[in-house]
């Protein structure tokens, strides 16, 4: 294990606090009316610009609930969500009036390993290696099926999410539920808590890296995701230095650009060398060990900031719920993992404590139901 300490022993702990959450303007009356469309060939939420909010929600079935029951639970919650995210009240909304603003309102659902074992059908998805960083703990980790709510009003995000867990409540059980926050509003990449740009590389030709185009027809014009829960230890963070911050991501933390280049957009040069000849960007910087040369082999990342207040020792519990969304785990997202956890520096500061993959099926059109070609 590299001694990430020593490498970066001898900045002086001069730099401010870890970047916090930005005031977001309250949405206009235009932007609380936005509607994204529910029905099409993929599901809404994985390429959609990424909204301010998002719920995910993790469910387990309940004991006996077989193909028959999970067809009508997917069949309702179809039904909902084509309703919801159209202004329109879900079918049993006692609120209607909280569903009239739906403001860019996208639900988004996944199938995990249980719930394919549960109506007798092969699972795309499998639970992804160990990890020697990772400290999972089973109440951030898997479940049976996802539903992911992101709009640009909180208040939109809970009463959908309110509506879901209602309608699902005879057939599954809450297993976890994970808020997130971002800013980047305007086409800007979101910061995290630590004060990075955070997701600046992601792929552009999303049929080659993100939709899945052949396998099994239930799932093609589908995707997989994985969704990790990452601990910051932020008072830590606080206490190192801006250089030994910037060397350690490989970028300059007022512009994003990598520490080779001007903009946040520009290609790093992991040739180039200082005056010393060691690298300018080292061979331990997350984004040398993240990056992915292959634009087919990206992962698209559509990532949320948590803060769940404060300990009884005055610490952050605070992070980032990591979603990542491409055609195949094994191929895109394990290597970029092993890197990572075999030689990353932000290894230091970060953690992951939660984890869970799930298929996500194509869309539907209007009459139909989300996972029907793989249960139908």
């Amino acid at each position: 294990m590299i001694s990430r300490r020593g490498l970066l022993a001898g900045g002086a702990a001069t730099a401010a606090g870890a970047f916090t959450r930005r005031e977001t303007p309250p949405p206009t009356h235009a932007e609380r009316a936005r509607v994204e469309p529910f029905h099409g060939p993929h599901q809404a939420g994985v390429a959609t610009a990424p909204q301010v909010h998002a719920v995910f929600v993790g469910f387990d079935l309940r004991k006996g609930v077989r193909r028959e029951a999970a067809v009508r639970l997917l069949q309702l919650l179809t039904d909902d969500a084509a309703r919801l995210t159209q202004g329109r009240p879900a079918l049993a909304d006692t609120e209607p009036e909280l569903a009239a603003d739906p403001a860019g309102l996208t639900i988004t659902f996944g199938f995990g390993e249980g719930l394919f074992e549960a109506v007798e059908v092969d699972s795309p998805v499998r639970p992804l290696p160990a990890f020697e960083t990772d400290k999972l703990d089973k109440r951030w980790s898997g479940g049976d099926l996802l539903v992911q709510v992101c709009a640009d009003d909180g208040l939109t995000v809970a009463h959908a999410v309110r509506m879901i867990v209602k309608d699902a409540r005879s057939f599954t059980r809450v297993r976890w539920t994970q808020r997130g926050f971002r800013g980047g509003a305007g086409g800007e990449t979101q910061r995290n808590l630590m004060g990075q740009v955070d997701g600046t590389v992601n792929p552009t030709d999303l049929d080659k890296a993100v939709w899945i185009g052949q396998g099994p027809a239930g799932m093609r014009g589908g995707t997989t995701m994985v969704l990790r829960r990452i601990r910051m230890r932020l008072g830590t963070w606080d206490a190192v230095d801006r250089v030994a911050r910037e060397f350690t991501i490989g970028r300059r933390l007022d512009t994003g650009a990598p520490l080779t280049g001007r903009a946040e957009r520009d290609e790093p040069d992991f040739d180039r060398k200082n005056h010393l000849g060691f690298p300018v960007i080292s061979e331990y910087a997350h984004i040398r060990r993240a990056h992915v040369a292959d634009p087919a082999q990206r992962i698209l990342r559509r990532p949320y900031n948590y803060d769940e207040g404060l300990t009884e020792d005055g610490e952050s519990d605070s992070g980032l719920l990591f979603a990542s969304y491409q055609a195949d785990i094994d191929r895109q997202f394990v290597p970029v993992q092993r890197r990572l956890a075999e030689g990353d520096l932000l290894n230091e500061w970060v953690t992951a404590i939660g984890s869970a993959v799930f298929a996500i099926p194509p869309g539907c059109a209007p009459g139909g139901w989300i996972g029907e070609g793989l249960l139908g």
